[in-house]
């Protein structure tokens, strides 16, 4: 199982908008990428990051199918109707 990790820094000037993310961006995942999981995490005051999503993926291959779906564009252009952060991204092999 792969797992993609997009976190999303806190700061003085960060904003988000986690009802959208959660109704709208992430049907947009969703559809485009068709992970077979996702989770959604808050961050808590004072943590680096003001949410994460994690994206998980049978194979390798099954991410590399949809980060390279000519769909999956749509997914990063919504990303400023949530929130004006620079996402960041990790790729996890999950062992448990």
């Amino acid at each position: 199982m792969i797992r993609l990790s997009v976190l999303y820094p806190s700061g003085d000037d960060a904003s988000f908008d986690m009802d959208y993310y959660r109704s709208s961006h992430m049907d947009i995942v969703r559809r485009t990428m068709k992970p077979s999981r996702i989770e959604i995490d808050e961050g808590q005051p004072g943590q680096p990051f003001v949410a994460a999503s994690h994206l998980f993926f049978d194979s390798p291959e099954a991410l590399q199918e949809a980060m390279g779906n000519p769909d999956t564009r749509e997914t990063m252009a919504d990303i400023p109707n949530f929130t004006n952060t620079q996402p960041q991204m990790q790729v996890s092999t999950v062992i448990e």
